[in-house]
């Protein structure tokens, strides 16, 4: 088999964005987590050990060891939790690939980015905080738009992704996957022209 369960030690981190508890669950906000759950599920592992203030698991891929992360922390706080997991791994920025939700973005779109601002995303702005940086890999996911400009924003990105949007999300979750096994092997550029 391709992938196969992993111990100790890990060369990358690849971390899920969302928000802990059940009435989270198949929100806008948490479509990090859902990838995360894919990426598992293809990997054959779980991701159910607690640490890091988060859940996580390993596994290898090639010669990459790969922590796979869902911070428990709330989305603004999702900084410290992959902040705890790069440390403890000795993980550096380059090999810290955020997949999160994206309200600039149709459902089904990804955009697949090496580095830059957190474009109002919470969870993004507190990684860059805590890790210092902002250069690391994001895969954000598409959940559309606000339907009207006053519309807040915490409502729309916490109410569920349902219907034809949940269908074109899911449709593209082996191209996530896909695009982040090319970034794990260096070809982040090769992953933005197939999946952009």
């Amino acid at each position: 088999m391709f992938f196969k369960k992993q111990t100790a030690g890990a060369d990358w981190l690849v971390a899920g964005l969302g928000n802990p508890g059940k009435k989270y669950e198949g929100t806008r906000h948490n479509v990090g987590f859902d990838a995360i759950d894919h990426l598992a599920k293809e990997w054959g592992v779980s991701v159910t050990k607690a640490k890091f203030e988060g859940l996580y698991g390993q596994a290898a891929l090639n010669e990459s060891k790969v922590l796979l992360l869902k911070p428990q922390t709330f989305m603004n706080l999702s900084g410290h939790s992959v902040q705890a997991a790069a440390e403890f791994f000795k993980i550096p920025p380059e090999h810290v690939i955020i997949l999160c939700d994206d309200v600039t973005q149709k459902p089904g779109k990804i955009r697949i980015r090496p580095s830059g601002s957190a474009g109002g995303h919470n969870g993004l702005k507190d990684i860059i905080a805590c890790l210092g940086t902002d250069g690391f890999a994001r895969v954000r996911l598409g959940v559309g738009e606000k339907p009207s400009p006053d519309y807040d924003l915490a409502n729309w990105v916490l109410g569920k992704l349902g219907g034809e949007d949940r269908k074109a999300f899911e449709s593209r979750l082996n191209d996530v996957e896909a695009a982040v096994r090319l970034i794990l092997a260096g070809k982040l550029s090769e992953a933005q022209n197939r999946f952009n």
